[in-house]
């Protein structure tokens, strides 16, 4: 018994010591990022290696935010995420339930078909035709065009939980709503969509995260108005415009000031966030 318990302890505390470790690897790049964005830039370029700053510069925010041009970054990336989040709801949960809840032909193989592209990964390949499709309607200099991408892209892994999460839900709710006089899309505005409140949450934080830190599209669809790139785009813009070398502290703050949204949308659905994901794969 003894032996036993002692194999238990043993594997706890090894448990333990790797997450400790992998907590240890994940976090200090964003330890790293906020306290040297209260550094000097004489102090970030001669003393990189140091974590804790000699003194904290407080103005370096200030500076990034209206200097940098980072409050009008901001702003488009707020505008462009929030749309994205909104109308990715929207298609992916109507995408879901009529996979799920819907009778049509072939509807297990075009589901088939379409969860099975996300094992097939062409990177920026597409990235070129997506741009030309966008020149054709018009949308191809404007966050719009990122935006009506995004949303009707339907992402698959959304879709993928979606479906499982409303399969979890009782057919005996639509049958109840069809007596009542209800549509096939009344069931899902007035039934179904009030119940998915775990999965919306899982989803925004999903899409909001992937859509705030998207780089590659916003920054081709932007590069001829400069004044609607995003944050991410305008960091980056920052270190490739030959000021990089003078602006260090500056493309720490504004990756700083880039966490915020983040933790923020994190902390709002985070009690949600679990259980829109298991959710599928515990009941029905």
């Amino acid at each position: 018994m003894k032996k036993e318990k002692r194999m238990k302890s043993f594997s706890k505390a090894l448990i333990y010591i790797v997450l400790i470790i992998i907590t240890v690897f994940a976090l200090f790049p964003v330890v790293y990022t906020i306290l040297g964005s209260f550094k000097g830039n004489m102090e970030l370029l001669s003393e990189g290696n140091r974590l804790f700053p000699r003194k904290f510069v407080m103005d370096n925010y200030k500076q990034a935010w209206e200097m940098a041009n980072f409050q009008k970054y901001t702003t488009n990336s707020l505008f462009m995420s929030g749309m994205i989040v909104l109308g990715t709801i929207f298609t992916t949960t109507i995408a879901g339930y009529v996979f799920e809840r819907g009778t049509f032909p072939m509807k297990n193989f075009l589901f088939t078909m379409v969860v099975s592209s996300m094992f097939v990964s062409l990177g920026s390949l597409t990235l070129y035709p997506t741009f030309v499709i966008a020149k054709a309607f018009g949308i191809n200099k404007t966050l719009w065009g990122v935006i009506i991408i995004r949303v009707f892209g339907l992402n698959v892994t959304n879709l993928f939980i979606t479906r499982s999460y409303i399969r979890s839900l009782s057919k005996e709710i639509d049958e109840a709503a069809k007596v009542d006089g209800c549509s096939f899309f009344g069931i899902y505005w007035r039934i179904i969509f009030p119940l998915l409140k775990p999965l919306i949450a899982t989803i925004a934080i999903l899409e909001f995260r992937h859509s705030w830190n998207d780089y590659l599209m916003p920054m081709v669809f932007t590069l001829s108005n400069p004044d609607r790139m995003p944050l991410i785009v305008g960091i980056m813009n920052l270190k490739s415009s030959g000021e990089a070398a003078s602006s260090w502290n500056l493309m720490l703050a504004g990756s700083s000031i880039a966490l915020i949204p983040m933790i923020v949308v994190y902390l709002i659905f985070n009690r949600f966030f679990i259980e829109g994901l298991t959710a599928g794969s515990v009941k029905g």
